[in-house]
């Protein structure tokens, strides 16, 4: 039982104290998207703020992949709640053929979105919910696809439709 107990507290102490911890590692990329956010000055006001008292955080599992065309890897990159909320913020990074990281999408307002990718496709996926719906089981999302657009430098919106929760 002590064994059990020690080994409980080690864990509880090593373990990291929710997203002020995961905004502390430095040299990553969860590190180099925050200061990016922080430093973007379309980035929304309130996610910005969040960023800086450790209330919201980038996720650590910043997705590379590419959407612009270039041959090279663009970031992926969520802001997270730390809560029920979820993913409330999408950000994609890319140098689009230059040398320089900048931000090519910004979505910040969003409530426990879902990202992913279908070929150079960004797919965003948000809930839609009911009023009696449990926060877990939404039954259908709204889906927007974004796609790169060379004149505009950006990935823009192509279409927006309802998904079912089974479609998934």
């Amino acid at each position: 039982m002590r064994r059990g107990a020690a080994l409980a507290l080690t864990l509880a102490v090593m373990a990291p104290a929710g997203p002020a911890a995961a905004q502390t590692a430095t040299g990553t990329p969860q590190a180099l998207f925050t200061r990016m956010i922080l430093q973007d000055a379309k980035a929304a006001k309130e996610i910005r703020d969040a960023l800086k008292a450790h209330h919201v955080f980038v996720d650590p599992d910043v997705t590379f992949t590419e959407l612009t065309g270039d041959g090279r890897q663009d970031a992926i990159v969520r802001v997270d709640s730390g809560g029920a909320a979820g993913t409330i913020a999408v950000y994609v990074f890319s140098a689009d053929g230059g040398k320089k990281l900048r931000p090519v999408y910004r979505s910040q307002r969003l409530y426990r979105a879902l990202v992913s990718t279908q070929g150079t496709t960004l797919l965003v996926r948000t809930p839609q919910y009911g009023a009696a719906d449990d926060l877990c089981c939404p039954p259908a999302f709204t889906q927007r696809s974004l796609t790169w657009s060379a004149g505009a430098h950006r990935l823009v919106l192509r279409s927006t439709q309802t998904v079912s929760s089974s479609g998934r």
